[in-house]
């Protein structure tokens, strides 16, 4: 192992610990849903009004459901026999993996988790503590409780219990993997009846991937299975049930002759098994699901590169077409839940599978190609399987399995209108919940050079370190390169990144270019020769000028000065975009559901009409590069009033906005708390907002927009990004100060964004 490979598994695995240690302890907790802030609301919430639902769902179970969080609620189970690529560790430390399980299922579908880990290795005991508890869940999830057990243990608790069931890592990886079977077959042009199919593993995802794979069409027959043995075939003895049942009448004892003239490999083992050799000789088109992680069964640049023609998908999300469970079981879980199933039966799961593997043939939205910085998705060998950001899944893979559990004559509850169901689950879940994930994701796909100024700082630093591990930018370091490096020894962080110091004598030459620079650009404006040789040794003159020469691609710096200080430099060595007048400053906030952007928060004091108008257009410019439609409210103390001078001037701000720009969709002025409400905006049909609440606010002046975001921000109620400026030619952004190490992360990221942007644009 290398050293820089060594330093970065250590970087890591410290980043888990804190990570995980952190304040509060835990990856999920239980908040409180109902009101509780008077004596009236807690006497509702406990005794004595807490008898009431008790004995209405003593006298009608089914109520339970009404009166209880248990329709929205999941268990996930484990006894630690199986946890991820660890194997049996034990209950309590599988703990962490059960919690993440939670996160998920929140996150994605926004359904709550009890994760509980039971210390009990008995199948019959488990089953019993398991079905002990169910009563409090609408659903479980089985997680990580190894083989032949885990079959056992489903199969007792699904026929015992009346809520839905599912052991993930059977059926996670069977519904995501069947789903790119349909379409793989469909792009080979072979179809799955007459396909041979060998698959790699033997274990409970490669039994129930099998199973699904033969309900869809597939013939036993055609497939063979291996273990670590080889083949299973009729010479082999002392089988479990389930490989008996895939018991092949042949005398082919090994993997390497299992693959010739196949059509499908299916790979739920360990990596490296498949050689060069083993996948040339498969059959024309073939398909290949290397699916064991983080190392496939063969290298996806390796298999590309042996034969073109292969189609391919691994676990790895860095690879196209990744079989990732969280396609499915947080969807499947919702629709299920919706209609108060008493399982997840086989209908339910084909549904599932259809429903994915539909999703990957229609046009993909805007959001999810920004997402993965692409230049298109569509249907073919790079994208047959949806990608984890699209925000489709929860609506189309929710609805279909609700519907084949009502179909199927499973749900206690029905759905009569999916449309009025699908706006539900896109409402619950927020439009744009993933916007950092996905941000950070479309950065990656094409980092770019960061540097970083104030690197002195342990936030700095540590943004710089996360910036470069997660591969979202090249960071560099502006600063006093010996204090830099003292505080990186102090603070156990290792980078090999470069650390530019604007007084070393290796800047000798770049100070000299730089000066001329400066000098030319202020010469007219107070500046002489010797001030300009004096400033670029200055970190906030230094750092400007690497921008405009293109030593680096983008530029945060800030952190510990007087924002308007840090600004002043960036203003004079940076140029305007064209049309530009002023440049401005934005916040987005990243509230529970979706983000809301504030503007101009930090620059442009008292805007007139015309600054207003110029503010809106390039937050219109900035909401739209982030793959979300900007509905602006340009606000003010009245509504469609324009009595007071601050209205008067936000309403002629509108009218030029309605007269210059007539497909914008802005109006005001108008009260905050109005703009974000639907009902209250119903009682202006007129406006051009109609009934969608905006979610981009443009303020009369500065201080109403920098006291609100900065009020948001004290309270910690949801994640703040920026200020994001807006109207430069490059990508430069000035932190608040003391800002927090995700604060600098996702800036710079946007900052990478922004450069990705310019760089496609230069090359049109």
């Amino acid at each position: 192992m290398s050293s820089k490979t060594h330093r970065d598994e250590k970087n890591f695995n410290q980043a888990a610990l804190d990570y995980h240690k952190a304040e509060p302890k835990g990856k999920i907790e239980v908040i409180p849903s109902k009101p509780h802030s008077s004596q009236r609301d807690l006497s509702l919430a406990y005794s004595p009004g807490v008898a009431v639902p008790c004995m209405e769902i003593h006298e009608k179970p089914e109520t339970v459901y009404d009166y209880t969080g248990k329709g929205n609620l999941v268990a996930v189970i484990s006894n630690g026999t199986a946890v991820l690529g660890l194997g049996d560790i034990g209950a309590e430390a599988s703990k962490p993996v059960m919690e993440g399980k939670g996160l998920l299922f929140k996150i994605f579908a926004d359904i709550n988790v009890f994760d509980i880990e039971i210390n009990e290795k008995d199948p019959d005991k488990f089953i019993d503590i398991v079905k002990g508890i169910a009563p409090t869940f609408g659903g479980i999830n089985l997680e990580d409780i190894k083989a032949p057990e885990a079959f056992y243990i489903e199969k007792r608790l699904k026929e015992e219990l009346d809520i839905p069931l599912m052991h993930d890592d059977q059926h996670g990886t069977a519904i995501i993997s069947a789903a790119a079977l349909i379409n793989s077959l469909q792009i080979a042009n072979k179809k799955i009846e007459e396909v041979k199919m060998v698959v790699n593993g033997a274990g409970a995802a490669a039994i129930a991937c099998t199973n699904l794979y033969i309900s869809l069409g597939l013939k036993r027959e055609n497939v063979l299975m291996c273990d670590s043995k080889g083949v299973i075939n009729h010479k082999r003895e002392n089988l479990t049930s389930e490989k008996i049942d895939f018991i092949a009448n042949t005398d082919i004892d090994t993997l390497e002759d299992a693959v010739k003239g196949s059509d499908v490999f299916v790979g739920l083992s360990k990596g490296n098994v498949m050689t060069p050799e083993m996948l040339l000789s498969m059959s024309e088109n073939p398909i290949v699901f290397a699916l064991s992680n983080p190392d496939p069964e063969i290298a996806y640049d390796l298999a590309i590169e042996t034969r073109k023609d292969v189609i391919m998908a691994t676990g790895r999300s860095d690879y196209p077409n990744q079989v990732n469970n969280v396609l499915g079981f947080p969807y499947i879980f919702r629709g299920a839940l919706d209609v108060q199933a008493k399982g997840i039966n086989e209908e339910m799961k084909l549904a599932a599978v259809h429903a994915i593997a539909d999703l990957a043939k229609e046009p993909v939205p805007e959001a999810v190609i920004l997402a993965y910085n692409v230049q298109n998705l569509q249907f073919g060998r790079e994208y047959f399987i949806p990608k984890p950001f699209d925000n489709r899944l929860i609506t189309k893979v929710s609805s279909a399995v609700a519907k084949a559990a009502i179909d199927s004559g499973i749900a206690r509850k029905t759905i009569t209108d999916f449309s009025e169901y699908e706006n539900s689950l896109l409402d619950r879940m927020g439009r744009d919940e993933k916007l950092v994930r996905m941000m950070q994701s479309r950065a990656k796909s094409n980092p770019k050079r960061i540097t970083l100024g104030n690197a002195e700082e342990y936030n700095v630093l540590k943004a710089a370190q996360i910036l470069y591990e997660e591969g979202i930018a090249y960071p560099s370091l502006l600063g006093n390169k010996k204090y830099i490096q003292e505080q990186m020894e102090r603070f156990g962080i290792n980078l090999d990144v470069p650390i530019i110091d604007p007084s070393d004598d290796d800047q000798k030459e770049n100070r000299k270019k730089y000066r001329e620079t400066l000098w030319k650009l202020r010469q007219r404006k107070g500046m002489n020769e010797y001030k300009a040789k004096r400033f670029v040794r200055q970190r906030d003159y230094f750092g400007p000028l690497m921008l405009r020469h293109g030593d680096t691609d983008g530029l945060i710096v800030g952190f510990s000065k007087n924002y308007t200080s840090v600004l002043r430099p960036v203003l004079e060595i940076i140029e305007k975009d064209k049309g530009v007048d002023k440049v401005a400053a934005m916040m987005m906030i990243l509230s529970e559901k979706k983000p809301i952007f504030f503007a101009d928060t930090s620059i442009n004091q008292n805007p007139t009409a015309e600054d207003l108008v110029n503010i809106a257009k390039m937050a219109e410019f900035t909401v739209k590069s982030f793959a979300i439609e900007p509905r602006i409210a340009m606000l003010g103390f009245e509504n469609f009033a324009a009595i007071s001078e601050t209205s008067k001037k936000v309403a002629k701000a509108v009218n030029i906005l309605h007269e210059k720009y007539p497909k914008m969709i802005v109006d005001g002025e108008i009260q905050p708390d109005f703009a974000m409400n639907a009902d209250h905006l119903s009682d202006y049909p007129f406006s051009k907002l109609e009934t969608t609440p905006a979610n981009t606010f443009i303020f009369p002046n500065l201080e109403s927009a920098n006291l609100s975001y900065k009020i948001i921000r004290g309270m910690k109620v949801a994640q703040v990004i920026g200020p994001i400026l807006m109207g430069l030619k490059q990508p430069v952004h000035v932190l608040q100060m003391r800002s927090s190490v995700d604060e600098i992360v996702n800036l710079a990221t946007i900052a990478v964004l922004d450069a990705q942007r310019r760089e496609k644009k230069d090359k049109k």
